[in-house]
């Protein structure tokens, strides 16, 4: 009686293969396409979550290259709509509401670390960032005041996209592995990429008062 409570269980919670790609993968890729634009949506968050339902489904690597296309395709062309919005700011003389609140969430000393990295290691500094929590705006800041060509941008985002979506994939891999049921490594793999997210602000509050 257990045995089918439990089966009835997952195929309530769980829909079929089919609903789930023909849902999932669009609501993954505008998803990842708006946290590119809007930078509140928690978007690694969503790959690893993404890449444990696909762990669990009949045909696993075919369904995790999906997820991993989709996701680093999504953040390019997320990042490169960013960039050329806030492109348009740098060259206006009034700016834009979109090259203001890149303004508002780099912080000055983030800002200026991350012109010192582009300086000195130029367009790698993206693959970097988009690694780091909380690292791509700064960088996208200080690109945009350097005045790097779309062009230029484009060829370093690709492979920070490609990177981005691969680490946090392992991520939901990993969390999907130990886990038996797909809800409960969506729940460790999505807690681990928000805990890893917030580390940063955590680490500024507890270092200011010292500082």
């Amino acid at each position: 009686m257990g045995a089918v409570a439990e089966a009835v269980s997952d195929a309530v919670v769980r829909p079929p293969e089919a609903t789930q790609q023909a849902l999932g993968y669009p609501s993954l890729f505008l998803l990842v396409v708006l946290g590119s634009l809007v930078p509140v949506v928690p978007t690694g968050a969503l790959v690893s979550g993404a890449a444990v339902v696909a762990l669990h489904q009949s045909l696993p690597v075919f369904a995790l290259l999906s997820v991993f296309g989709i996701a680093s395709f999504a953040a390019f062309l997320g990042d490169l709509g960013l960039y050329w919005l806030g492109k348009r700011g740098i060259g206006s003389k009034n700016g834009s509401r979109w090259l203001s609140t890149l303004r508002e969430r780099a912080a000055p000393e983030r800002l200026a670390q991350a012109d010192r990295k582009l300086r000195e290691h130029g367009v790698a500094v993206l693959v970097v960032s988009r690694l780091v929590p909380a690292g791509r705006i700064p960088v996208m800041l200080a690109c945009l005041l350097a005045r790097m060509r779309m062009r230029e941008f484009a060829r370093g985002d690709v492979l920070a996209c490609l990177a981005w979506a691969a680490v946090y994939q392992l991520i939901g891999v990993a969390g999907g592995s130990l886990f038996p049921r797909p809800w409960e490594g969506v729940a460790a793999a999505v807690g681990l990429t928000l805990l890893l997210s917030a580390l940063p602000a955590l680490w500024r509050r507890v270092r200011s008062p010292r500082t």
